[in-house]
């Protein structure tokens, strides 16, 4: 691929950085089976395990040492397996009596200890992948080739993959990485939501992007959605110094000292303590189905206590703004969607799980209760994926009678949005969710790269829906917040703020770039730009005239 050329996708994460490429290193096949190894050569095999067993240890180790919360739990885990003396007993064992090569007794003493867990059910059985990461870790040693997976550098790297799994999380945290480009997923895949999560920049939907060939750099514009292959040194330096991140100093406001909340989104403790240490002014999204992503069975009353009460406790005195389970489409839960569907975005997902599992909806308002009863977080909780004002008027009832004092709904379907002004009369505040708003506005499936121009906040009829659910709040004195993607987009915030919304909630990344640029408007020249966006056809447009009523205010 040559020098200069610009690959685009669908850009899921802002920011712009360049580093050297690096591409997923391929999954570990099964080694052979069908060899033996002759005696003499056994002992050589032996000490393979071995020394590829202490070095598994050891890298592990010295990761778990950097890291913090859950990361370091899943890494702990995983090194005390590396360690275990019965994985290398027993692998030797096989070397020695059947001649296995040291990569196909792993491999076979793994598959035993793996269907042995399994067997135990419940939360054992989760243990299954890690024995495997370890098994594929070890074997990537004795093999001498790169463990499957995130690569493990010293230096920072894009990383360039098909796809990403959500087991990919850990190797992300605290590494090198600092951006993601990928050839599948959408604004909502597993990769967009750790990119996210994480602070790094993200185009997916690329292309031809795991053809791009080892050792070229690339220039990752994670706002525009392009990916520049080697470009000149010129444009890695002005990358460079875009990507330093803008202090937030923990209090969002316009220019004329109106306030404008910033918060953060979290999907976990470790996510809210970061979120904290970025001084988040709390937290306008709090995706609770993250905590579970991995389960195959609903989390009793008492786990779900504990996981709200480590995001709770990152925030004392301060609001948190949580969303029950949010499963289905694209994040589907094996114990609250059990059935296929043809069209899971529009089928039994986020609130509607009640109707067929409503005892996981009346456990989670328990636990919230629970959780919020002993740490000082002022809690608030919204349901997704409302669409009438009956919805909207059952879960209020639920959440009250469950000891929930501040109750809300997520604005993500057109006929919330249209009903803004009735549904303020059963709840005491919205969030817009703007990335399901433009899916269902649009009728584009957020997931399709090939989409990507349809699935914009800036399509004017998003913005339309937009400013009649903030009309509805300012007439109710109700609050409106924003948490989708749109909350962390500085160029947008102030048209937000203009339209009636009264908090953004985003990546902790993104709170400095969104404050600095509110703080360059009043309240009065926000609402001239919503105005004038409004008056726009086409989502060019309302960028364009959104840009120029705010450089006028600039400009004053």
């Amino acid at each position: 691929m040559a020098s200069g050329a610009v690959l685009r996708g669908r850009g899921v994460s802002p920011g712009r950085v360049a580093a050297p490429l690096v591409h997923l290193a391929p999954a570990v096949g099964e080694p052979e089976a069908g060899e033996v190894v002759a005696s003499a050569d056994r002992d050589a095999e032996v000490s393979a395990i071995e020394w590829a067993a202490v070095a598994v240890a050891d890298q592990l180790r010295a990761r778990t040492s950097q890291a913090t919360g859950e990361t370091r739990a899943i890494l702990d885990a995983s090194r005390l397996l590396a360690s275990d003396p019965e994985l290398v007993s027993e692998a030797t064992a096989l070397v020695r009596s059947k001649g296995r090569s040291a990569a196909r007794a792993i491999w076979e003493t793994a598959a035993a200890h793996e269907k042995g867990v399994a067997a135990l059910g419940g939360r054992m059985a989760e243990r299954v992948a890690d024995i495997r990461d370890v098994r594929d870790r070890i074997i990537a040693e004795i093999l001498q080739v790169d463990m499957p997976g995130v690569p493990e550098r010293d230096e920072p790297f894009v990383l360039v993959a098909t796809d990403l799994a959500p087991a990919d999380t850990a190797a992300l945290t605290g590494g090198h990485c600092v951006a993601l480009v990928t050839e599948q997923g959408g604004p909502t895949s597993h990769t967009a939501i750790i990119a996210r999560s994480l602070g790094l920049p993200a185009v997916v939907g690329v292309t031809g992007a795991v053809g791009i060939p080892v050792g070229s750099t690339l220039l990752v514009d994670g706002g525009r959605g392009t990916v520049e292959v080697d470009p000149p040194a010129s444009r890695v330096a002005d990358a460079q110094a875009a990507a330093t991140v803008v202090e937030f100093d923990g209090s969002g406001r316009l220019a004329d000292g109106h306030r404008v909340a910033l918060l953060a989104n979290v999907g976990g403790a470790p996510d809210a303590v970061n979120a904290a240490a970025a001084r988040a002014e709390g937290v306008g999204l709090f995706r609770t189905e993250f905590c579970f992503l991995d389960r195959t069975e609903a989390p009793t009353v008492e786990e779900q206590t504990a996981a709200y009460r480590g995001v709770l406790a990152a925030f004392p005195d301060r609001k948190v703004v949580v969303r029950t389970l949010d499963a289905g489409s694209d994040k589907p839960l094996p114990f609250a969607n059990s059935d296929e569907e043809d069209n899971p975005a529009l089928g039994v997902r986020g609130l509607r799980i009640a109707r067929r599992r409503p005892q996981l909806l009346a456990d989670q308002l328990r636990a919230l209760a629970l959780a919020t009863a002993e740490e000082s977080a002022e809690v608030e909780v919204m349901a997704p994926m409302v669409a009438t004002v009956e919805e909207a008027r059952e879960f209020a009832d639920l959440a009250r009678a469950a000891g929930i004092g501040r109750v809300g709904i997520m604005i993500e379907t057109p006929s919330a949005a249209l009903l803004a002004a009735e549904l303020f009369e059963v709840v005491d505040f919205v969030s817009l969710g703007t990335n399901d708003l433009a899916q269902y506005t649009l009728a584009a499936d957020r997931l399709l790269s090939d989409l990507g121009d349809l699935n914009d906040p800036w399509q004017p009829a998003v913005l339309r829906l937009i400013g009649v659910v903030g009309a509805a709040g300012r007439a109710a004195g109700k609050p409106v917040g924003v948490c989708g993607e749109a909350g962390g987009d500085p160029t947008l915030a102030p048209v937000l703020v203009g339209l009636g919304v009264t908090s953004l909630s985003m990546t902790p990344r993104s709170l400095g770039r969104v404050a600095e640029a509110l703080r360059d408007v009043t309240e009065e020249e926000c609402r001239r730009a919503a105005e004038a966006v409004l008056e726009a056809a086409t989502a060019d447009e309302a960028r364009a005239v959104g840009a120029a009523a705010l450089q006028r205010a600039d400009a004053r």
